[in-house]
């Protein structure tokens, strides 16, 4: 009996060494990962170098080279008419010295960029580009140059829409652009920034989308702008943001920048609205807005706390037009707009797009909450009336919206 115990203890023994020198050094062996290192947390790891497939770098060069025809150098012009000086008015000056010279005075020069969206000739750019010009000279890749005319704009957006006119009346057949889907659009997608910076000649920058919807810039009275880090620097502005199959996603617009040249934070107007802005124009010269005549106010959390309202959403109205249509369909200073045609109204920015956005006309249902109350009512859709650029960008307009 007590060889029997010897054995087995021995046996026992040797079998807990082996187990021991197992799992120290092939732990693998029993399936458990490492004594030392060992994760207390379920983690997602890469694959070793040797199970990876070899980087390759990527290239955007079909994506550049489908897209670097249909955007244009825009050259404008603009003269200055010189004044007279008042010695010419006094006849003695006049008999020394002569008459005063006719005509105008020297010329502006401008430099932008712009994108040809259809074949026949239409170019999509910024209306600061084209603002006040005389004269529009469009260079297009091939070395070809241009005139082109305004078909219409729109400060609001700060977008125009120009047309490039035949030289000798020959047909033109001109490289247009595909246009992009912005719902495929999503933050961290590559994108390419093509335009004449610094008046170089035509440049191509990559970066990415940075983010969406981004407003309250003070830029524009109607902003949702895309952000990306794409370089942007003056002579962009109306060139093409395209993503990395070489499809129109956007117009590069502005910089946010201290000394003149990008820092990485550019915007650009989604190609949804220009397409809108742009139809619009071509159908009838101008763009047609909804309005319905108030001031609207941000909710802030003190506002709030203080109208017991459950959270900031919304837009406090401060104001209304007297005999406009909002008046007319009962809404008061004090109420929260919510939601307009059944969309959600987030900010005073949001209750801006809503409404233009709308026919009109048209009638519209609107949902707002009075004294904790809510309740709907129909407003008669009005017109808005033009804008200059200079009364559309303010930071004021971009705070308290008038609508």
């Amino acid at each position: 009996m007590r060889r029997l115990w010897l054995i087995f203890a021995q046996t026992v023994t040797f079998g807990v060494a082996v187990l021991f020198v197992v799992s120290t050094l092939k732990p693998e062996w029993l399936g458990k990962a490492p004594v030392f290192g060992t994760s207390i947390v379920a983690l997602q790891e890469s694959a070793t170098a040797g199970d990876a497939p070899p980087l390759v770098a990527p290239s955007y060069r079909q994506a550049a080279k489908k897209a670097l025809p249909s955007v244009v150098h825009i050259f404008t012009s603009q003269k200055i008419t010189a004044r007279r000086h008042p010695l010419f008015d006094d006849p003695a000056f006049r008999h020394f010295f002569g008459e005063a010279p006719e005509g105008d005075g020297p010329s502006s020069s401008g430099l932008g960029s712009g994108v040809i969206v259809s074949a026949n000739g239409y170019v999509l750019t910024n209306y600061h580009v084209v603002e006040a010009a005389d004269q529009i000279e469009v260079a297009l890749s091939d070395g070809r140059n241009l005139n082109a005319r305004i078909v219409g704009s729109d400060p609001e957006s700060d977008l125009a829409v120009l047309q490039i006119t035949p030289a000798n009346g020959q047909a033109l057949v001109l490289p247009a652009i595909t246009l992009g889907q912005m719902d495929d659009v999503v933050v961290g997608d590559v994108t390419l920034a093509i335009g004449n910076p610094f008046g170089v000649g035509q440049t191509v920058t990559m970066g990415i989308i940075s983010a969406l919807g981004r407003s309250h810039l003070g830029i524009n009275t109607f902003e949702n702008f895309i952000q990306t880090d794409a370089a942007i620097n003056p002579g962009n502005s109306g060139g093409a943001l395209v993503d990395s199959r070489g499809n129109l996603i956007g117009i590069n617009t502005a910089i946010y920048s201290r000394s003149g040249g990008s820092l990485g934070i550019g915007f650009a107007i989604p190609i949804s609205i220009a397409r809108s802005v742009m139809e619009q124009i071509i159908e009838t010269g101008t763009v047609t807005r909804g309005w319905i005549g108030v001031e609207a106010q941000e909710i802030t959390v003190d506002l709030a706390e203080s109208f017991g309202l459950p959270d900031t959403r919304g837009a406090l109205i401060a104001g209304v037009l007297r005999g406009g249509p909002a008046d007319a369909g009962g809404i008061k200073p004090g109420d929260i707009l919510l939601a307009v045609a059944g969309r959600a109204v987030e900010d005073p920015h949001g209750m801006l797009d809503l409404i233009a956005g709308q026919k009109p006309g048209e009638t519209v249902r609107f949902q707002l909450r009075r004294q904790n109350k809510l309740f709907d009512t129909m407003v008669k859709i009005g017109k808005r009336a033009p804008q200059s650029r200079e009364t559309t960008s303010g930071h004021d307009m971009s705070r308290y919206p008038r609508h």
